[in-house]
């Protein structure tokens, strides 16, 4: 209270965040500015604030992976100061790359189970079908996704990996359906899929589980799987494989683009950003931004280079200083393969986190371009929306899950344990 009197400024927060604390010697904390007095006293108690506008702040635990904007930008400075060209630059991504994989825990990869997919019935739409689809990518444990074909096919033809985000009613959502839909209409496969312990990974896992570290390998796994898989059938072009998701995906986007050259095109959607890591430890509960020195997600993304990429950005959330920083250092290290037209950046500033309309269309021209797609197919109002249970491989309540299931994280742990014993 003393503080908002002092300085005549509001902050919000709730009893149960300030019950019990106190700092020492808090009165000598003081500074005629009032934001160096709020980092004086709350730093020792793991606490900050957000300044939400003139005068009003925000009361947060502190956030490991958010920055100031001008310590990102400055992270950001450091880094590209370490190369100024190709042979400079690859020497740097040789290094960091198994670092990250070790940082992973995937350093060596789990061993694949033999299994084969789990398909449903394919279901038919105007111009494209949907069959749902499950992969054991480790012993028992399940990734679960829905697949989306145009309705005619010749030949082999593009993948477009659609990762979920964080946000509600997981791969389910309405937007999500659109895009994957709207992608096999103009004639390539969609596989939209569940994170860790997010739609039916719940099945095998509780939803805390989500935020814990394990997820982050897990997930980067995943991807690592489905490649395996897709890139086995004879009508996936191995040179047209692209991945895109929005939010927790556009982080996963970035890191699975970075680790494994099988991706030819990439599209993060509202997620990058050299002053935020990550808000969930599915992007950042393994230390990989510790290798090298350090690293952040902008210089991953650059680890694309000379691939097409996109970054979606918008006005309302971490990415709202893209074109300022961000794309400029991504636009120079592309500059260094002679590839800066391959790098693209579509800023919304009046909009905020999510994959909407505008995001859409700018992927769908995107992947149009870059993958000679039919960019006249695009017509969101063709999609039928279908319900959740449609889209679940394990029926409605599960039943139909493999008995080998694993079930629990602590089950999880014991495994990456007993692989890490034999390394």
């Amino acid at each position: 209270m003393e503080i908002q009197e002092r300085y005549q400024v509001a902050i919000k927060f709730d009893e149960k965040q300030v019950t019990g604390k106190t700092v020492d010697y808090a009165l000598w904390r003081f500074r005629p500015d009032v934001d160096e007095t709020l980092e004086n006293i709350l730093k020792p108690l793991d606490m900050k604030v957000n300044k939400e506008k003139e005068g009003v702040y925000k009361l947060k635990d502190y956030e490991y992976y958010r920055w100031q904007p001008e310590d990102g930008w400055a992270e950001l400075a450091r880094l590209a100061s370490k190369y100024n060209d190709k042979a400079g630059f690859e020497k740097r991504k040789a290094a960091l790359i198994p670092c990250i994989m070790e940082a992973l825990q995937l350093s060596p990869l789990p061993p694949k189970p033999n299994s084969k997919p789990i398909f449903t019935a394919v279901r038919k739409f105007d111009g494209y079908t949907v069959q749902n689809m499950a992969l054991e990518v480790m012993p028992g444990v399940y990734l679960s996704g829905s697949l989306y074909r145009p309705s005619k096919m010749k030949g082999k033809i593009p993948l477009i990996l659609s990762p979920d985000g964080h946000w509600l009613q997981q791969r389910y959502r309405k937007d999500c359906q659109i895009r994957c839909a709207t992608l096999a209409r103009m004639g390539a496969m969609a596989f939209s899929y569940d994170l860790f312990a997010w739609g039916e990974s719940m099945l095998q896992f509780e939803y805390e589980d989500h935020r814990k570290s394990l997820s982050m390998a897990v997930q980067t796994l995943d991807a690592i799987r489905l490649l395996d898989y897709f890139l086995t059938r004879k009508d996936v072009d191995p040179e047209r494989v692209g991945i895109s998701g929005g939010s927790g995906a556009g982080s996963h986007t970035v890191l699975i683009t970075a680790i494994d050259d099988r991706i030819k095109l990439s599209a993060p959607a509202v997620a990058i950003s050299s002053y935020f890591y990550g808000g969930c430890p599915c992007e950042s509960g393994l230390p990989i931004h510790l290798c090298g020195g350090g690293t952040n997600n902008v210089e991953l993304a650059a680890f694309a280079a000379p691939k097409p990429q996109l970054l979606i950005s918008d006005g309302g959330d971490w990415t709202a200083h893209t074109p300022l920083h961000d794309f400029p250092y991504l636009q120079n290290i592309y500059s260094y393969y002679g590839a800066k037209d391959k790098i693209e950046n579509v800023h919304l500033p009046t909009e905020s986190h999510d994959y909407g309309v505008n995001k859409r269309k700018a992927l769908y021209d995107f992947v149009a371009r870059n993958f000679s797609m039919n960019i006249n197919a695009i017509n969101e109002d063709k999609v039928s929306i279908e319900t959740e249970n449609d889209l679940k491989v394990f029926g409605d309540k599960g039943e139909k899950l493999p008995s080998n299931a694993m079930k629990g994280y602590a089950q999880l742990e014991n495994y990456f344990k007993k692989l890490d014993d034999v390394k």
